[in-house]
């Protein structure tokens, strides 16, 4: 990319930076904000597996109601909804701090602190787990790890010129810790988007319609320790996202 080009990618996102700001403040639910929070709050949760559609998580974070329905909602998903709403805005609030261990946890605690079938089954909130989990069928870092496997990441990633092939490296290797006992992909897509808009490179919304895709390239990574598949993905997504905002531009 051209110094000029990187400019003008900069600029953009100082403008969108700012524009979060101001409709957020003003309650604005018709521009960029409203559409960055449903957008991403949507399809992240589709990811893994939530039932509410575009229209449903767009009355919830515009009303604060769903529309009236003759099928059930299930409780999760709403909650884990508005919990993404609420990780997103500690994001905005935290973006003059250093990613850390302990931000990454106060995420965690904004998307989950309201679900109540995550405390009734003794999940840890805002903490790492505390219990093994997997990813389909392969193992993650066991609980007494996590810890140290957080601090080798963020160490490494400290010590980084920041790319999105770096960033496709950070997030293969945040998923494959699992530090979480469940919203691990959740607060890692966050945590992308997030370090794109401060290091001044075009944010990336993982779409579940390109799911299959997503899946496939961490896979890869867990595999043979390759980001090929996630780079070109990030890099469509990047694309995708920069054209829907250059709307409201």
């Amino acid at each position: 990319m051209t110094a000029a080009k990187q400019m003008d990618v900069r600029a953009s996102i100082n403008f969108l930076l700012e524009r979060f700001k101001i409709e957020r403040e003003r309650f604005d639910r018709s521009g960029v904000y409203a559409y960055t929070q449903r957008l991403l709050a949507y399809n992240s949760n589709k990811i893994e597996g939530s039932t509410l559609t575009e229209e449903q998580t767009a009355s919830l974070f515009d009303h604060g109601t769903l529309p009236k329905s003759d099928d059930y909602y299930r409780a999760k998903d709403v909650e884990e909804m508005n919990g993404h709403f609420l990780m997103f805005n500690k994001m905005l609030d935290t973006l003059d701090e250093p990613l850390s261990q302990e931000l990454i946890k106060q995420f965690h605690y904004e998307l989950k602190s309201g679900v109540f079938e995550d405390r009734a089954n003794g999940y840890a909130i805002g903490d790492y787990k505390q219990r093994p989990n997997m990813i389909g069928m392969y193992q993650t870092v066991r609980p007494e790890n996590v810890s140290q496997e957080m601090y080798l990441l963020m160490d490494w990633y400290n010590a980084q010129d920041i790319n999105i092939s770096v960033l496709a490296e950070f997030h293969a290797r945040y998923e494959s810790i699992h530090p979480f006992q469940d919203g691990n992909g959740r607060t890692g897509r966050l945590i992308l988007f997030r370090e794109c808009m401060k290091n001044g490179i075009v944010p990336v919304v993982v779409e579940d319609a390109n799911r299959n895709e997503y899946l496939e390239a961490l896979k890869e990574y867990r595999e043979e320790e390759k980001t090929d598949k996630l780079v070109s993905l990030f890099e469509k997504e990047q694309h995708f996202y920069f054209e829907k905002c250059n709307y409201f531009m």
